[in-house]
């Protein structure tokens, strides 16, 4: 039977989110977007209130909670309070999923918790794109070389979130180059590691709460136990994470999107033009009318493809119908926002302009709206 009800620990969750996002997200996100800071203070909050690493097993430390769906419900949240903080405490459980997925036990023991224990709120983060490769896998030329009982990594991975301050990072790394994207490998790699450094911080147009940089491997040596399930299964243990991570992304595109909304709704009922508030003339009331349309029709989108997740089935191309709708919605909302503003919506007073610069990457990350479609097409 089909349903759009939430269990009641999906709604605990999204109370425990949205009470999160509201008290200790947005207070601190326009001083954080203006000094393009990562606020690992909120971060540690977030971890400690189970906002974090909750999908995992509590063998693990984490908070047994295994459904997508309701990563997408909280996810919403969190990027309704800030969508630079909530990437990158998305990308710390994006991490932690590479471990779950594809780790051996004994990984998972030693890393998976690392990551999940709420005491020491680590950051993870995924080393995939490149300068010369972004959606082309294949085209990765960050290598790995087995020698003796190390493997030794040398490459450097391009707009990385986390990237230069995360404590544990998943690594994609060519080990077979003659066979393109058959022949990448997954690898972990601790901060510590000899020969990994943080590059270049990014300066970016939105979501400039999360830090972005550049990771670079010289003679990056690990044990040859870091390497996480089968050597050259790469691009499958990627295609798996672009998988369940792009509903997600679809959701937080709903949260800016619903931002942004509530925010010139409840301006067009209070700005008077004309003798009466601006919600009573037509044109700005029929804008609202198909911003919240589109916010809810992005919403069960992702919805569905997160329930088919849940479900054990491929939600492949469901969840790149869902990230592509949602992401070029966000755009055109939070667009429609800072038009109904006017003047106002403009100027970095008011946060409008803000949702629409962190709105844009939204179609950007995870696969662009172009690949989106690509990958819809391949599959029908």
């Amino acid at each position: 039977m089909i349903s759009f009800q939430m269990t009641d620990e999906q709604r605990q969750m999204q109370r425990l989110a949205r009470r999160f996002a509201e008290e200790e997200m947005r207070p601190v996100a326009p001083e954080c977007d203006e000094q393009e800071r990562f606020p690992r203070e909120v971060y540690e909050k977030a971890h400690r209130a189970g906002l974090i690493t909750y999908r995992f097993p509590e063998e693990y430390l984490g908070g047994g909670v295994d459904s997508l769906l309701t990563s997408c419900i909280i996810s919403e949240e969190l990027f309704w309070g800030c969508a630079g903080m909530a990437t990158s405490f998305g990308v710390t459980a994006l991490a932690a999923g590479l471990i779950h997925w594809f780790g051996t036990e004994e990984q998972k023991r030693r890393w998976l918790t690392f990551l999940c224990d709420p005491k020491q709120a680590r950051l993870g983060a995924v080393c995939l794109t490149e300068p010369g490769a972004g959606s082309d896998f294949g085209a990765i030329r960050t290598r790995a070389i087995r020698r003796g009982d190390e493997w030794v990594i040398n490459g450097r991975k391009c707009f990385i979130t986390n990237g230069g301050i995360a404590d544990l990072y998943l690594v994609f790394a060519k080990t077979k180059p003659e066979d393109g994207h058959n022949g990448v490998s997954l690898f972990l790699v601790p901060k510590d590691a000899p020969g990994i450094s943080g590059g270049k911080k990014e300066r970016k147009m939105g979501q400039r709460a999360s830090h972005t940089g550049d990771v670079i491997f010289e003679d990056c040596r690990i044990p040859a136990e870091f390497l996480v399930g089968e050597e050259n299964r790469g691009f499958f243990y990627a295609m798996k994470m672009l998988e369940h991570s792009r509903p997600i992304v679809g959701a937080a595109a709903v949260g800016v999107a619903r931002a942004a909304y509530e925010y010139a709704l409840d301006y067009a009922k209070r700005r008077v033009q004309f003798g009466r508030p601006i919600f009573h003339h037509q044109s700005i009331s029929f804008m609202l009318a198909d911003m919240r349309t589109k916010i809810d029709a992005a919403r069960f989108l992702v919805w569905r493809a997160a329930e088919l997740a849940d479900r054990g089935e491929s939600c492949a191309l469901e969840g790149s119908m869902a990230k592509a709708y949602a992401a070029e919605m966000a755009m055109e909302v939070t667009t429609q926002a800072v038009q109904i503003l006017g003047g106002y919506g403009y100027m970095r007073d008011f946060p409008v302009e803000k949702w629409m610069r962190d709105a844009k990457v939204l179609s950007i990350y995870e696969g662009t709206t172009q690949i989106q479609k690509l990958v819809m097409s391949r599959l029908m």
